[in-house]
């Protein structure tokens, strides 16, 4: 295993590389978190082939070295760019869901296979309940309180399956114990962007769609438009399950995965 820092316009990434093996395969991470949010299914996906994870700029150990408005899209290409991959996989959960759905509609030549947990998608219409839940975190923050930030994302429903499952709650604290806040304190520095929602037609690559039933609305709802939209979609829903599949249910994720990308 190594790890390296990689410089891309405006910010340098931390990134992790196991195994060997082509295509390789690249994982994108969810808010408030970083890289070791895949450690439950890491050995497994980077036996026979080459993983790559990393923090996404403004987590973990990736740092933006310029306030200039970005996008985790473009840093992806970058790092792509940096590794000398032409074409991989990716892999992406939640927010890293949404950033390896808009590298593949922007850069469609340089993804083989998409797979999906419990996705976001850029420029989503949040509901109420999401909107109110959120400004309460950005108020904690703002005002200086990041542990109590923390405390309310801990206690966000979204994360409802997880904390009953102590191995989970275990690693999802320690993820977001080490995450600085700054998205909630300093505010999304990402470009503006059109909807994805409109563009997801024209997903061009086989796609990956791994949902649990008891994941919120706002997700569930994303993850049926992509269904029902996008052309080449294979989609896998776990009843009993919420929005962390990928520790809440790791052999059943790696396992799929897996074979998808075979």
């Amino acid at each position: 295993m190594s790890h390296q820092e990689i410089s891309v316009p405006g910010a340098t990434l931390v990134v992790e590389t196991a195994g060997n093996g082509e295509p390789p395969l690249l994982l994108l991470h969810g808010l408030a978190s970083n890289r070791t949010l895949w450690d439950f299914v890491w050995d497994d996906l980077a036996a026979g082939r080459r993983a790559i994870r990393y923090d996404l700029r403004g987590f973990g150990g990736s740092v933006a070295v310029s306030d200039a408005p970005f996008r985790h899209s473009k840093d992806l290409v970058g790092l792509l760019d940096a590794l000398e991959i032409e074409r991989c996989d990716i892999l992406g959960i939640s927010l890293g869901g949404s950033v390896a759905l808009n590298f593949a509609l922007d850069h469609p030549g340089r993804i083989r296979r998409l797979a999906l947990i419990s996705p976001g998608i850029t420029a989503w219409e949040w509901s109420d309940d999401w909107r109110a839940r959120w400004r309460t975190i950005v108020e904690a923050a703002q005002a200086g309180n990041i542990c109590g930030a923390r405390e309310l994302w801990w206690d966000h429903p979204l994360f409802a399956t997880a904390r009953a499952l102590p191995a989970v709650a275990e690693k999802l604290q320690e993820t977001l114990q080490a995450y600085s806040g700054a998205i909630w304190a300093e505010g999304d520095c990402e470009e503006p962007a059109m909807p994805d929602l409109d563009r997801l037609p024209f997903l061009n690559v086989p796609t990956l769609l791994l949902t649990g039933a008891a994941d919120l609305p706002d997700f569930r709802l994303i993850a049926e438009l992509i269904e029902a939209t996008a052309p080449d979609v294979q989609r896998i829903d776990y009843a009993g399950a919420g929005h962390m599949l990928n520790l809440e249910r790791p052999e059943n994720v790696s396992g799929e995965v897996i074979k998808f990308l075979a």
